[in-house]
């Protein structure tokens, strides 16, 4: 399997190191031709505002829509949770996601980079530990959404619909 990492911002080189410890074939995805040529995508965590404008500018967000209709997986962690999103609360001005998941996220939604922080959420069965660094929530999941993790107070951190996994 050959998974691409949307490489244009964001943890790209984290992923790809991750992907390839796996034993997994790891490629940065940077334009229509390498997104054609994957398995799989991962949106890295980033700056979401800036991974929204980027798509425009490489002209990437018919390949992208296209590329999430093919029924491969795709995979959003953090700002890549946000792109998938079909709504996006306190949003920057201008920034579009790519609307393909039945979710509504809020950007920045534990505050600063000050209030970081880590838990233990439970995770298809297993306590994972996880960081949360200016990471969105899911407030809102349409009908066909499974929630797949939660914080111990409800607020939901991972998601799935169809072929579309997203993570805060």
């Amino acid at each position: 399997m050959r998974v691409g990492v949307f490489a244009l911002q964001g943890d790209v080189r984290e992923h790809l190191q991750t992907l390839s410890s796996l034993g997994v074939e790891a490629v940065e995805v940077r334009n229509r031709l390498q997104l054609d040529s994957v398995d799989g995508l991962i949106f890295p965590g980033g700056e979401s505002t800036t991974m929204s404008k980027l798509i425009d500018i490489f002209n990437l967000r018919q390949g992208l829509l296209d590329f999430v209709g093919t029924g491969k997986p795709v995979f959003g962690t953090c700002a890549g949770m946000i792109i998938l999103a079909s709504e996006v609360l306190d949003s920057a001005a201008g920034q579009k996601s790519l609307a393909v998941m039945d979710i509504s996220v809020r950007r920045n939604a534990f505050g600063s980079q000050l209030d970081s922080f880590e838990s233990q959420v439970l995770f298809a069965g297993a306590l994972t530990q996880v960081a949360f660094i200016r990471a969105p929530i899911v407030e809102r999941v349409g009908q066909n959404v499974e929630v797949l993790a939660t914080l111990e107070d409800g607020r939901i951190v991972a998601v799935r619909q169809g072929n579309l996994l997203a993570t805060s």
